[in-house]
């Protein structure tokens, strides 16, 4: 992982740890937003990565859709 992939990994790593916990289990996709973000960061690098990552996001909501999302290659 890159540099910038890393830092911008870290909020994502300080919501699984100070967040999640009392937001709860509730997300509509599989693997997990953060998981998701995380494993995008890790295979495309920071820019590409945060793009998917916003895309994932903006689709988490009622009438988004659901079920398995894996990150694109």
């Amino acid at each position: 992982m890159s540099p910038l992939a890393h830092m911008a990994a870290l909020p994502i790593r300080a919501y699984r740890l100070v967040l999640s916990p009392w937001v709860g289990h509730g997300c509509r996709f599989h693997p997990t937003c953060s998981s998701y973000a995380l494993e995008a960061l890790e295979r495309h690098g920071a820019l590409k990565g945060v793009w998917l990552t916003a895309r994932r996001i903006a689709r988490c909501r009622p009438g988004g859709g659901s079920g398995i999302d894996n990150v694109p290659d």
